[in-house]
């Protein structure tokens, strides 16, 4: 089933980490699997990367945590290696890890030659991207990774039962837009034609850490907007070549977006006030962060909204 939320704040930054537990938290019936987050904070002059060296599920051996210490390690010395200046590596579990470097190469050799660490998987890469995500509800997940402190100016989430893969964090949503700064999504649905547009953008030299539809979406939306497209006109045109029954959110380092597909069949809910922008699956979440009486809407079929902080 799984559950979709964005929020937006305009001209302003927001509890967007504590904001966006709540939402989740309360779609929580909707995905008891998986909980992720996609924040931005302000961007920054660093880069910052949010990676895993192994998943929650695997076995814990005698040389587990050895071994885990020796491959961060290996993950620095590739940095170093490509030209980066390290700033800080910090570990958020006994697994995943956030860094922060200087770099001014291109992004796709950097996040290739560290997912060719052993067990390295980059999740998200980018001056205000950060993308959180890990096994349990949004509640477990957010004070595992210390969410509550994170202050930004948006964010997307989802709320994950699993169904056609496994529980873990390479299943989990949202997705980056590997190799592409800032860019993420998730999605409610199912694309009849991934296998057609993944092979067309493995084509273009684009590689995929997942089987999932939400991360050819993200790597489709980004490579149009490289090519020149703004996120609206790529998310409009993508209504035309994706197929499917869909609703996905989009974020960019300075906009959120939302797009349905023509039979609108996903569910989606939308508050709209002067200083902030809210929606998700159900209307439930939006009212765990709005505490007033509210009307909320449905985007029609087709339609595509987009929004600047």
């Amino acid at each position: 089933m799984c559950g979709i939320a964005g929020i937006i704040y305009k001209g302003q930054t927001g509890d967007v980490g504590r904001e966006m537990t709540r939402m989740l938290q309360a779609m929580r019936h909707r995905g008891p699997d998986s909980t992720g987050y996609a924040l931005y904070g302000e961007t920054s002059d660093l880069l910052i990367m949010r990676f895993a060296l192994a998943d929650p599920t695997d076995h814990r051996d005698f040389d587990f945590s050895e071994r885990l210490e020796r491959n961060r390690r290996k993950v620095e010395s590739r940095l170093a290696k490509l030209g980066a200046t390290i700033d800080r590596v910090q570990g958020e579990s006994d697994y995943a890890y956030r860094a922060t470097f200087r770099y001014d190469g291109e992004l796709k050799p950097l996040a290739d030659f560290v997912e060719d660490v052993p067990g390295a998987e980059v999740l998200s890469l980018g001056h205000s991207l950060e993308i959180i995500k890990d096994l349990g509800d949004a509640r477990t997940v957010s004070q595992q990774y210390r969410l509550d402190d994170f202050r930004g100016t948006h964010a997307i989430g989802h709320v994950r039962m699993a169904t056609e893969s496994d529980v873990d964090i390479a299943g989990a949503h949202p997705y980056w837009a590997y190799p592409f700064s800032d860019v993420a999504v998730v999605h409610n649905g199912q694309l009849t034609n991934y296998h057609q547009w993944r092979r067309r953008l493995e084509r273009l030299g684009h590689r995929f850490q997942s089987e999932c539809d939400s991360e050819i979406i993200a790597v489709y939306i980004a490579q149009l907007m490289s090519d020149g497209l703004s996120l609206e006109t790529a998310m409009k045109q993508s209504l035309d070549d994706l197929d499917g029954v869909f609703t996905y959110l989009v974020v960019t380092k300075n906009q959120l977006g939302v797009a349905k597909d023509e039979m609108a069949a996903k569910p989606l809910v939308l508050y709209e006030a002067d200083d902030m922008v809210a929606l998700a699956s159900e209307e439930v979440a939006i009212r765990a962060v709005v505490n007033r009486e509210i009307d909320t809407y449905d985007p029609y079929e087709r339609e595509v909204l987009v929004w600047n902080r």
